[in-house]
C-alpha cells in the first residue's frame, strides 16, 4: 500500500470536507482517505497498482480542486573535503535541519550525499549552502564523474605525501638520529649549535604543515562551528606540539640550551605524513570497493550502427532514439534495450544478470543492452534508451543502494557525534591530571597529543558504509539488486519465505507434459489432431498444445468445421474426420466410452489439467498439460530449508492442485485459494512473530511484496512487481534467494567485525595514550606510534570490507 497526501482547494465547511472523504473512499483501490479541513489536506492510502488519476478525478467529481501537497524529488551532491564519519555527520545533520528535507543520507565512503526534499519549499541553491555552512565542498555529481574526482584527488594526495616523506625523513633523523649514535654535523649538533638544530627542525616542519594544511582549514573552521572532527583532533594535536616547539626555541634563544632535546617538531612531521598515507591508501582501497560501479558503466558500448533513411549509419549511444531499427553483428554488444525483428542469435547476458548460459533470441525475442551478441546477425528496434536501459536502472539501483544507511550504521553515526567532543575532554583531563601529578609539560603535551591523534574516529565512519558498497557490488556481480542498505541488513534475519506458485515456482506458462495414447492411436497422431483443432484458439492451455506439436516439427492440418461447446471443449472437423477436445463432460454429451476416467484423474491430482481427445466417436488419449515447476525450484528450496527457513507457498490455485506443486518441490506449508488482494493480508499474518520474505513476480504480488519485511521480485517479472521489490533477481533463478540471504549474513558479519575492531581499537589505545601503562612502570605512547595506529585501523577496516569481494554464490 501507498499513502499520499493532496492539497484540496475550495473547501468551506465540514459538509465539504465529508463529501470530498466519501468520494475517494468509493474509489476502487483506496483503503482508507481522510480529509482535514483545517490543514485542506486530502491524506489517501491506496493500492501499488491503481491509478492515482482515479483519486485527482473523484475530488474533482465532488466539485472540489485538487493539488499535490508535496513536490517530492530527489537528488545527489558530491561532498569535498570530509576526512571522518562526524564530517559526514554534520554534513548530514545540517541538510536534516532544512525546512522541506524529507530525508538526507551522507555516505563518507561515496563522498555522497543522497537527499529527498520538497521543490515547493526548497531548493538545491539551499542544499549547497547548507553543505557550505557546514564547512565542505558541494560537488555537481556529474562533475565528479567527469573529472574523475576521486583520482584527481589521489593525485592530490599523493604530491602531498611526497613533499611530506622528503621533509619528515631528514626532519626524524636529525631529531632522533642521536638516540641510536648517528653523528650529526657540527654546526647543527645541539650540544654546539643549539638554535641551528632548532631552527633546521623548525624550518623542515613548515612544508609538512602546509602539506597537511587541511587540517588545519577543516578541523579548527569545523571546531569554531560547534562539530569538531577527526581533522579538529590532529589539528589540535600538533598545533600544540609545534607551539611547545616555538616555546622551545624562544627558551633557547634566552640561554636555556636544554630544550633543544624537547622540541617534537619531529612528532608535528610524522604524524601529519602518517596520517597524510592512511589517507592515501584509504582512497585507493575506496575505489575498490566502488568497482561494481564502474564496471556496470564500462559495459556500455559507445556507438550503435542504425538504419534511418535507407542507410546504415553509426552514431554515439547518446543518439539512438525509441524505434530506431539497430544491426548487431556476431561478437558486437548490444547497445541499447529492444525487441529482434530480424534474424537469430545467442546472446551472452552474463555482465546483467549473472547467468553465464547464452541465451537463445528470434523474432520477438527482448535484447537487452550491453550484452554481447555471439554468433547471428540481428536486428532490432529500440524500446529503451538512456536512462531507461536495463543497464542504466540497474547502476541507478546500485548506487541508490550504496548511498543508503543499513540500521545498524546509525549506531555508528550517534557515537561518532559525541565521540571527538568527549576525546578532546579527555585528553585535557589526562594533560591536566600529569601537570598535578608533578610531571612537566612536556610529558604532559606528549599525552595531550597522542590522545587526540590515536582517537580518530575514520575506522568508525568507514565500517558500515564500505561493506555495504561491497556487498550490494557483490550481488549486482551476481545478477541480485538489492535496492538498499536496510534491505541488505534485513534480510540476514528472514526465517520464512513466501512464495508465489505461478511464474515464480513455476514457469508461469502452460507446457504438454504428458501424452498418453488409447487404441491403435500414436502419440503424433494423437498430438497432430489436437494441435490442428487448437490452432485458431488463444486459450492458454491450447497455445501449449500447438507449441508442442511445433517443437516436433508436426506438420497441422487444415480444419473444415469449429464449434466451441463452453465449459466443455470444441467440436472440430478435419476431412472425414470428426474430433472431440476437451473434458469427460464433452464425451458424455456425445456418448463416447471413456476408459480413460482413473488415468486422469491420476492426472489431476499430481496438478495437471488432462484433456481427452476423441476422433470419429473413439477415445483415442489424454494429452496433459500443466504449469511446469522451474529445474531451480527444488534445489533452491532444499537449500533454504538447510538454512532453517520455513518455506511457504502462496496460490490462487484450487488445494490440489497447490498441494501436487509443493509437495514436487518439497514446500510443506501451502496457502492455497487466496485471492490476489489477500495476499498481503496472508504475509501479514504470518508477520507476527517472523521475520517474512515474500518472493513474486506478478502485479497482483505487489502489495504483498510491499507487505513483507523483505520483498524479493523475479527479474521477468512485471514492473510494478519490481518497483515494489526491496532485492531484484535478474536470472530469475530461486537459488538466488539463498545467495540474496548468505550475501546479507557475510556483509552483516563483515559491519559487525568491522565495527568490533573499530570500538575496540578506541576503547584500547585512548587509555594508554592518556598513560595508563606509563602509571603502572610501563612505556608512554609516543604520539608518532599514536598516528600510525591510527592510520592503520582506517586501512584495515577497508581492507576487510574488500574481504566480501571474494564472495561467491
Amino acid at each position: 500500500m501507498k499513502t499520499e497526501t493532496y492539497k484540496v482547494t475550495g473547501m468551506t465547511c465540514a459538509s465539504c470536507a465529508n463529501a470530498v472523504q466519501k468520494s475517494v473512499g468509493r474509489v476502487e483501490g483506496v483503503k482508507s482517505a481522510n480529509v482535514n479541513l483545517a490543514t485542506e489536506v486530502l491524506t489517501v492510502q491506496y493500492a501499488n497498482d491503481m491509478n492515482i488519476d482515479n483519486i485527482k478525478k473523484a475530488v474533482i467529481n465532488a466539485g472540489y480542486g485538487i493539488e499535490d501537497k508535496n513536490n517530492n524529488q530527489d537528488v545527489t551532491i558530491g561532498i569535498g573535503g570530509m576526512t571522518c564519519a562526524s564530517c559526514a555527520n554534520a554534513v548530514e545533520k545540517a541538510l536534516n535541519r532544512l525546512v522541506g528535507i524529507n530525508k538526507a543520507n551522507v555516505n563518507l565512503t561515496t563522498e555522497k550525499a543522497s537527499i529527498s526534499y520538497d521543490s515547493n519549499v526548497i531548493g538545491i541553491k539551499d542544499l549547497k549552502q547548507a553543505i557550505v555552512d557546514s564547512g565542505y565542498e558541494p560537488i555537481d555529481v556529474e562533475v565528479m564523474e567527469e573529472t574523475n574526482h576521486r583520482d584527481k584527488e589521489r593525485q592530490t594526495l599523493l604530491k602531498k605525501l611526497i613533499v611530506s616523506i622528503i621533509f619528515t625523513i631528514p626532519l626524524f633523523i636529525i631529531a632522533m638520529g642521536h638516540m641510536v649514535g648517528m653523528p650529526l654535523p657540527w654546526f647543527m649538533d645541539p650540544m654546539y649549535n643549539p638554535l641551528t638544530y632548532a631552527l633546521i627542525q623548525l624550518g623542515l616542519t613548515i612544508p609538512v604543515m602546509i602539506a597537511g594544511y587541511r587540517f588545519y582549514t577543516n578541523g579548527y573552521r569545523n571546531l569554531i562551528k560547534g562539530h569538531p572532527n577527526m581533522d579538529s583532533l590532529i589539528a589540535i594535536g600538533t598545533s600544540a606540539a609545534f607551539l611547545y616547539g616555538i616555546y622551545g626555541i624562544i627558551q633557547i634563544i634566552m640561554g636555556y640550551s636544554e630544550y633543544a632535546m624537547n622540541l617534537y617538531f619531529e612528532s608535528v612531521g610524522v604524524i601529519i605524513t602518517l596520517i597524510l598515507l592512511g589517507k592515501y591508501l584509504e582512497t585507493l582501497t575506496k575505489g575498490k570497493t566502488s568497482e561494481a560501479i564502474k564496471k556496470l558503466i564500462g559495459l556500455s558500448p559507445k556507438t550503435a550502427i542504425v538504419e534511418r533513411d535507407g542507410k546504415e549509419m553509426e552514431i554515439p549511444i547518446e543518439e539512438v532514439e525509441v524505434n530506431d531499427i539497430i544491426q548487431v553483428k556476431p561478437g558486437e554488444k548490444i547497445p541499447v534495450d529492444g525487441v529482434v525483428i530480424e534474424g537469430r542469435t545467442s546472446v551472452d547476458e552474463s555482465m546483467l544478470t549473472g547467468e553465464s548460459m547464452p541465451v537463445e533470441k528470434i523474432v520477438g525475442s527482448s535484447v537487452v543492452g550491453a550484452s554481447i551478441n555471439k554468433n547471428g546477425f540481428i536486428k532490432f528496434k529500440t524500446t529503451k534508451v538512456g536512462k531507461d536501459t536495463a543497464l542504466s536502472q540497474i547502476i541507478k539501483l546500485v548506487e541508490d543502494a550504496q548511498g543508503t544507511k543499513a540500521p545498524i550504521a546509525k549506531l555508528a553515526d550517534i557515537i561518532s557525534g559525541y565521540f571527538v567532543p568527549i576525546v578532546i575532554i579527555i585528553a585535557i583531563i589526562a594533560m591536566a591530571i600529569w601537570l598535578l601529578a608533578g610531571e612537566d609539560l612536556s610529558f604532559a603535551l606528549t599525552i595531550f597529543t597522542s590522545v587526540l591523534v590515536i582517537a580518530c574516529p575514520c575506522a568508525l565512519g568507514l565500517a558500515t558504509p564500505t561493506a555495504i558498497m561491497v556487498g550490494t557490488g557483490k550481488g549486482a556481480e551476481n545478477g541480485i539488486l538489492i535496492k538498499s542498505g536496510e534491505a541488505l541488513e534485513t534480510a540476514h534475519k528472514i526465517d520464512t519465505i513466501v512464495f508465489d506458485k505461478t511464474g515464480t515456482i513455476t514457469e508461469g506458462r502452460p507446457q504438454v507434459t504428458e501424452i498418453i495414447t488409447a487404441g491403435t492411436f500414436t502419440e503424433s497422431e494423437v498430438l497432430r489432431m489436437a494441435a490442428s483443432a487448437e490452432v485458431a484458439s488463444e486459450h492458454p492451455l491450447a497455445e501449449a498444445i500447438v507449441a508442442e506439436a511445433k517443437n516436433k516439427n508436426l506438420t497441422l492440418r487444415s480444419i473444415d468445421d469449429f464449434m466451441a461447446i463452453p465449459g466443455h471443449g470444441i467440436k472440430v472437423r478435419i476431412d472425414d474426420d470428426e474430433i472431440l477436445l476437451g473434458n469427460s463432460k464433452l464425451l458424455n454429451d456425445y456418448n463416447v466410452e471413456n476408459t480413460m476416467i482413473k488415468v486422469a484423474e491420476e492426472l489431476a491430482r499430481q496438478g495437471q489439467t488432462p484433456m481427452f481427445i476423441a476422433i470419429n466417436n473413439k477415445i483415442a488419449g489424454i494429452i496433459s498439460v500443466a504449469d511446469v515447476v522451474k529445474p531451480s525450484s527444488k534445489a533452491a528450496i532444499s537449500k533454504l530449508k538447510e538454512m532453517n527457513i520455513d518455506v511457504v507457498m502462496i496460490t490462487g490455485d484450487n488445494k490440489k492442485t497447490a498441494e501436487a506443486i509443493a509437495t514436487s518441490v518439497g514446500i510443506d506449508h501451502v496457502l492455497a485459494e487466496v485471492l490476489p488482494e489477500d495476499k498481503a493480508n496472508k504475509v501479514k499474518e504470518l508477520q507476527h512473530n517472523r521475520i517474512v520474505a515474500m518472493v513474486g513476480d506478478g502485479i497482483n504480488d505487489a502489495p504483498a511484496l510491499a507487505q513483507a519485511n523483505i520483498g524479493i521480485a523475479i527479474g521477468n517479472g512485471t514492473d510494478v512487481a519490481i518497483e515494489s521489490a526491496d532485492i531484484v533477481l535478474m536470472r530469475s533463478n530461486l537459488s538466488d534467494v539463498a545467495t540474496a540471504i548468505k550475501l546479507s549474513q557475510k556483509t552483516i558479519k563483515n559491519i559487525k567485525e568491522n565495527l568490533f575492531w573499530a570500538f575496540a581499537y578506541n576503547t584500547v589505545g585512548i587509555p594508554i595514550a592518556a598513560g595508563l601503562l606509563y602509571a603502572f612502570g610501563g612505556p608512554q605512547l609516543n604520539p608518532m606510534i599514536a598516528a600510525a595506529a591510527m592510520a592503520f585501523s582506517s586501512v584495515s577496516v577497508l581492507l576487510n570490507a574488500l574481504r566480501l569481494k571474494k564472495f561467491k554464490a
